[in-house]
């Protein structure tokens, strides 16, 4: 069972500890396909920054990830979705996914992930499929109300 968790709209001081866990779980891959740049990084973390659309997630009070969540014209856009690696493997990613998959019934979710990256497979077990292929990424999305394997 994975550890119970709180969503809550990001603040100001959530910057940095949550650009610095982007980092951190995104590095190896971004370097794997030669496009790690610590300044872009900042550069889309505050572009996507948003309290209105991203989540801190907290486990026992402590900030351990984020996930974003914006409705768009016929879809869901999920994006920025980072847990501390000690956080990972537990279901507790599985878990928040559902929940804010649940706040937006009736819409479809679409999600972009790093060519190459295991992550991929995580979002297949939550339902998501691979409908498109960009330079860097596949886009991935999961129809709406479907729950994941």
């Amino acid at each position: 069972m994975p550890p119970a968790f709180r969503l809550r709209p990001v603040d100001d001081a959530d910057f940095a500890p949550l650009l610095d866990l982007s980092i951190r779980v995104l590095r190896a891959d971004l370097e794997r396909v030669g496009r790690f740049d610590p300044e872009r990084r900042r550069m889309r973390m505050r572009a996507g920054f948003d309290p209105a659309n991203l989540s801190a997630v907290e486990v026992d009070g402590r900030l351990v990830g984020c996930i974003a969540a914006v409705p768009a014209t016929g879809h869901l856009e999920i994006h920025s979705f980072y847990l501390e690696p000690a956080m990972q493997g537990r279901g507790l990613g599985a878990a928040i996914a559902a929940s804010v998959l649940a706040a937006h019934p009736g819409l479809p979710a679409r999600i972009e992930v790093l060519k190459g990256s295991e992550v991929l497979a995580f979002w297949r077990k939550q339902g998501f499929r691979v409908v498109a292929e960009q330079p860097y990424d596949w886009l991935c999305e999961r129809p709406a109300d479907v729950t994941g394997a």
